[in-house]
Order: structure tokens, then sequence, then C-alpha cells
């Protein structure tokens, strides 16, 4: 749990979330990433609440939610199906509008979400990502290494469930370690880093991470090639933060990508390696408290 939260089971799009929520105002939806699920917001979410409304569902397959079987065409993970899956949360709860916060593959759900159902936003948030097109079309030897894990995840069930299930915890503590700036467990909050774990013991949680990267190497990567070819672009105001040890600053111009998807983009980098709100929660506070409170224009 996250201090001063409540959790409830929420019915949507023929499936149940987790969700977590508190706090009054304008609604603010948080979208975690991977291999994480609500608990990487916990340093930050109570002082959002003082601010606005939040709520933090776990996506599809990670933490509490259902994790159905992927399909063929791996569709049941893309971040279409799963921007559905948000909007109908919102149905759920009653909310016509919200802002939404989304880090690594809940960047991507975000984004997705914007372009689909543009009349359901108010404010997109992205932190440490570029969209999933534009990442795999920026690929370097180097981009490579680093982010082995976008080809390593999508290969065909059961290798990399297998590979990932004869050590899941080891697994987890080195993908966590090594994607953070001082490449330590340290900056994970004990009950974040056991949730984690937990999660990577479960086959169906494994499954589904799994099939969240095969859909993006196919669907997702199609849906954004696609969108880009037909000059499709954002509504919404767009406030981007990267790190400067994470994986957008690999790709060359990040905040150049994000200006040719939307019109209206704010960026801001911060010290810290891929997990921001972990690493450094005041500099996520900083950049995206402002612009969640701005009033519409």
């Amino acid at each position: 749990m996250i201090d001063g939260f409540t959790q409830s089971r929420v019915v949507t799009n023929g499936l149940e979330l987790s969700v977590h929520r508190a706090g009054v105002g304008a609604p603010l939806i948080l979208l975690h990433g991977y291999p994480q699920n609500h608990h990487c917001w916990s340093l930050i979410a109570p002082e959002l609440a003082r601010h606005f409304d939040v709520i933090i569902p776990d996506l599809r397959g990670y933490g509490d939610s259902d994790a159905p079987e992927d399909d063929g065409a791996h569709s049941i993970y893309s971040k279409r199906e799963m921007a559905r899956d948000i909007v109908g949360l919102m149905e759920a709860l009653d909310i016509p509008k919200a802002h939404v916060l989304g880090h690594d593959r809940g960047g991507r759900v975000a984004y997705r979400m914007a372009l689909d159902h543009p009349e359901r936003l108010d404010r997109l948030g992205i932190i440490e990502i570029v969209p999933t097109g534009d990442f795999w079309a920026a690929w370097s030897a180097d981009l490579a290494m680093k982010a082995y894990h976008w080809t390593f995840l999508a290969q065909p069930a059961p290798l990399p469930e297998r590979m990932i299930g004869a050590d899941p915890e080891g697994y987890i503590d080195w993908t966590l370690k090594s994607w953070t700036l001082a490449d330590r467990l340290t900056v994970f909050p004990d009950a974040s880093l056991e949730s984690y774990r937990a999660q990577a013991h479960d086959p169906a949680r494994v499954h589904a991470m799994c099939a969240d990267y095969r859909a993006g190497a196919s669907f997702d990567k199609a849906l954004d090639e696609a969108d880009k070819a037909a000059g499709r672009k954002i509504a919404a105001p767009l406030m981007f933060l990267y790190a400067e040890g994470g994986f957008p600053a690999k790709t060359g111009d990040p905040a150049g990508a994000w200006r040719a998807w939307a019109e209206d983009v704010h960026t801001a980098t911060c010290e810290s390696g891929h997990f921001a709100m972990e690493e450094n929660p005041d500099a996520v506070l900083r950049a995206f408290l402002p612009f969640f409170k701005e009033p519409a224009a």
C-alpha cells in the first residue's frame, strides 16, 4: 500500500484492475512501467494527492491486476488495449477527463491513450521514454546493449519466461540495479523492492511482462509507424522528463522526437537513471506539479 491510499478492484474492458486512490482535486492518473507496479509512485504520490485526486492502477499483467494470456497477434498487451483499460477505469469511476502521467511502459499507454482517446486527456506527462517506433528506429550498437531487454523479452514464448523463471529475483535485482544512475538497489524503498521481486516469482506476470514487449516489437510499433505516416498529433499539452543517465538520452534528440508528435511540448531533464520517481523524486515533483496545476487554456 502507498501511505494514505486505499485499494480497490475495478472491472474494466473485460478484466479487473487493482487501483489505489487518494486526494481531492482534478483527477490525475499515474501509470507505472516495467518491471514495476503501483509501488514506483510511493515516494511522490502522497505529495501529489495534496493537490489532485490521484488514481494509480496496476496495468494489466502487473501488480495485483488480472493477467490474461497473450494472443498470437500480441494485441492483448498492446498499448491500445491497455489504454482501453484506463478509459474503462475512468468510466467506472465517473471521470470524464483526467491528467495522465506515465513512466516507461505506462508512458507508452499514456501517449497511445492521448492518440486514441484525445477527449479523455487534459494534460499528458511522460517520464523516460520516446515513442516506440522512434525508439526502434534509433537503435545503435550502444543503445542495443543498454536496452537488450527489448529484444530478449520479445522473443517467442516460452524462451524468456523460462530463463527469467530460473532465477526470478536475481533477474529483477540485476535489471533494477543496472538501470539506476548509482548502480545500487538502495534507491528503492524496501516494500517496493519486495513487491517487484514477488511479481517476478509469478509465472503469469512474467508471461505478461514478456507479452508487453512482444506487443512493443510488433503491434505497438506498427501503430506508431502508421500514425506517424498519417501525421497524427497529440492534442494535449505534453511535459516530457528524461534522465541524464536513462534510455531516451541515448537516442540522440529525445525532446525533438516528442515535438514531432505534439504541438505543445515542454521538456526537462534530471540527474537520475531510468527510475526517476525513486532516484530523484524531488525533480519529478518540480517538473510535473506546476505543469498539472496550470489552468486549462
